[in-house]
């Protein structure tokens, strides 16, 4: 029976991507002039996953490259080597190699060769010349046993008990046993040479494979290996004696210590008594002449693993899976599972539906008697509790933390600071804050515009902040926190701050109308316009104008706000506002003509019903109402629309403060209806775009009612 292999490679994919960003991570936090021990481990067991996983689903070319990876990390970790930045530097450069050929296989082009040769022979510059030669091979070696005053050789016994799915997979055994081999010296006893009977058959699902194995290594390491392809309970590991021969004995020339006398309670009778006491023999010792007639000594050297759970491992850090960091074998081991987004999105959109239902079940039920439908009415209370916690539930089943999006910019702030020469150091505060995946998705490439844009512009070089008093190196912030229903993105550099006076002149030479008079908030949001850009000279980082544009349309669209807040001499702080999720809305509905429309109730700063004196006429901007002590624009939005109010006169209808981008005004509706929460519709993708309109919601009683652009709205008064 064929068996699709592309279910068990997404999850290789998968893992093998979060440990190349959990690499990389670690790469650029290393300090290279004292490392950390657990770091360069973490940072080894990863690189060993992938090798681990590459071999066993036959992709030779990434295993290749993290083979050799994985030798230059296991001298560092054993202190035969010290990292230096060049050495990080290569092997930054080989996750990238790595991640390429990983995305190729994800999308079924594997990469050319070329990158991959040219990274191990870059690697292996740092590895071959601390190498001494090979020393010959002498017979000693050839039956893994340590040179002449080496400390002795690890000996493993391991049962193996594979699974269904691992006995099927193609040359699993085979890659299973190369990986073994390079600890050490290894012997395979096939299920059928155990005298298995039936359940011994070989191939067959959890017939035990007895496996040998005399390495340098731990049990840790031959327990990574495993890790990859059976959990914990499928492996059973347990410490043998040494084996007998002794290096020396080898070069007496007497029998080559196969025969060699044996004193009482020596090792090799120990070990010959362990194979008589497991009942097997495996026909070389049946009837040992120099055998121990008490087994029990031999038991107590060296245990025969039991066929029951493994429970001295789960007490071990070598037990815990190495790729997920939890104990694999522990009752409960899956605290997550993978869902495809599709799913999630079908299931919020059901979700919203039944919020459009439960809406329209409220409205019918307004005019019933609650007196004589009781019942109905607590019911359908109930109902509207359930659905909205049912909602916010699966919401946050597409929330994810925004450390998805910070974990990529500490490799952009090396290699471009190192392009640039300067000394950048980047500061993350607030990385498990959530957001919708969505937003996830969109804000990347906003925030990459504004943290090359801070460190190419706002950043001093060394010399520069030295002099003006500031350490060498500058710092870049990138901060997130929840604040009622937004989430504030915020990017901060201690720099040079903005110029008022050069970004005027520039402005001015575009062709932007400017004025000296100008709110520095306003000479700010310049820097935003299309093609704006300060820069005195081209670079392939910065110079041509695009990006900052960017930012502000992506977030505009996001429904979100961007602020400047900055200070000449000492930096800039750009904060960005996004609504939590793009799928459900919190909003006001208000009546205009007899139509209803919502606001974001994250834009609402207050309602009031204004008195005449504080209404005034201004030639240019129209009418104005005074809310303690600020002026602000009114904006009637019958007049927006072209379209019929009940009343021309604002203190007859309802005034709603709102706010976007900076910019601050007086809605004018007919009156407030009340506050509900909507499932948001594009009107882009069903109808076209409308100037002023975000997007559309069905409302309880059927119709649609469009949702306002608060930003656009403000644009058009001021």
């Amino acid at each position: 029976m064929n068996i699709d292999m592309s279910q068990f490679n997404q999850v290789f994919f998968e893992e093998s991507a979060e440990h190349l960003s959990e690499m990389e991570r670690l790469l650029l936090a290393l300090d290279v002039a004292s490392p950390d021990s657990e770091d360069l481990n973490a940072i080894f067991r990863a690189a060993h996953s992938i090798k681990g996983g590459s071999g066993t689903f036959g992709f030779t070319d990434m295993a290749e490259v993290t083979h050799v990876l994985e030798n230059l990390l296991d001298r560092m970790r054993k202190g035969e080597m010290a990292p230096t930045p060049e050495i990080v530097n290569a092997l930054l450069s080989s996750v990238d190699v790595i991640r390429t050929q990983l995305d190729g296989h994800i999308a079924g082009q594997p990469a050319p060769p070329d990158a991959a040769e040219d990274i191990i022979s870059e690697l292996k510059t740092f590895t071959d010349p601390g190498e001494a030669p090979p020393a010959p091979a002498s017979p000693a070696q050839d039956v893994g046993h340590s040179a002449p005053g080496s400390s002795p050789r690890n000996s493993f016994r391991i049962l193996f008990r594979p699974d269904r799915e691992f006995m099927k997979r193609p040359k699993s055994m085979e890659s299973l046993k190369e990986e073994l081999s390079r600890l050490g010296t290894l012997e395979i006893t096939p299920p059928e040479e155990t005298g298995g009977g039936k359940k011994g058959r070989k191939g067959e699902a959890g017939a035990p494979w007895t496996l040998s194995l005399t390495t340098d290594s731990g049990e840790e390491e031959i327990r990574n290996i495993f890790a990859f392809i059976a959990p914990p309970e499928a492996v059973e590991i347990a410490a043998s004696p040494p084996p007998a021969a002794s290096p020396s004995s080898l070069t007496d020339g007497d029998g080559y210590g196969f025969f060699t006398e044996a004193p009482d309670g020596d090792t090799q009778t120990a070990g010959a008594s362990e194979k008589l006491t497991d009942g097997e023999g495996y026909g070389f010792f049946t009837d040992a002449p120099g055998a121990s007639p008490s087994p029990e000594p031999a038991k107590a050297t060296a245990p025969v693993p039991s066929p029951s759970p493994h429970k001295e491992s789960a007490k071990t850090p070598a037990a815990t899976d190495p790729a997920k960091g939890r104990d694999k074998g522990a009752p409960g081991m899956e605290a997550s599972i993978r869902v495809s987004v599709e799913r999630v999105d079908q299931l919020i959109n059901l979700v919203g539906e039944l919020v459009i239902t439960q809406a329209m079940l409220a409205q019918t039920s307004a005019g019933v008697d609650p007196v004589i439908y009781e019942k109905m009415h607590t019911g359908l209370a109930q109902l509207e509790r359930n659905t909205r916690d049912l909602q916010e539930s699966v919401m946050s089943i597409r929330m994810m933390p925004i450390s998805f999006v910070f974990s990529r910019f500490p490799r952009l702030v090396h290699d471009l600071a190192t392009k640039l020469d300067k000394k950048v150091e980047l500061v993350t505060v607030g990385e498990t804050t959530e957001l919708d995946k969505g937003l996830i998705e969109k804000i990347s490439d906003p925030l990459t515009h504004l943290v090359r844009n801070s460190l190419d512009h706002g950043i001093e070089h060394p010399d520069e902040r030295v002099a003006a008093g500031k350490p060498p190196a500058g710092t870049i912030t990138l901060s997130a926190s929840h604040q009622g229903g937004n989430i504030i993105i915020e990017v901060t550099d201690d720099g040079r701050g903005l110029n008022r006076e050069k970004i005027l002149k520039k402005a001015s030479e575009r062709g932007l109308p400017v004025s000296e008079t100008m709110a520095d908030n306003d000479v700010w949001m310049l820097i935003f316009e299309p093609g704006f850009s300060t820069a005195e000279v081209v670079t392939d980082v910065s110079g041509r104008g695009v990006g900052m544009d960017v930012v502000k349309r992506n977030v505009a669209e996001m429904g979100g706000t961007v602020q400047i807040r900055t200070l000449s001499g000492y930096g800039t702080t750009i904060t960005i506002r996004l609504p939590l999720t793009l799928a459900i809305l919190d909003g006001m509905s208000v009546s205009l003509g007899g139509d209803i429309y919502l606001i974001p109730l994250n834009m609402i700063i207050e309602t009031l019903k204004p008195q005449a004196s504080d209404i005034r006429s201004v030639t240019s901007t129209g009418q104005v109402v005074q809310v303690r002590g600020e002026y602000l624009p009114i904006v009637a939005l019958h007049h927006i629309f072209n379209m019929p109010a009940e009343t021309e006169d604002p203190t007859q209808g309802v005034l709603i403060i709102i706010e976007a981008e900076g910019r601050k005004g007086a809605l004018f509706v007919d009156a407030l209806v009340g506050q509900q929460q909507v499932v948001i519709k594009s009107l882009e993708t069903n109808f076209k775009k409308v100037q002023g309109i975000s997007g559309a919601t069905i409302m309880g009683d059927g119709k649609v009612a469009m949702i306002l652009d608060i930003a656009a709205l403000l644009k058009m008064v001021s």
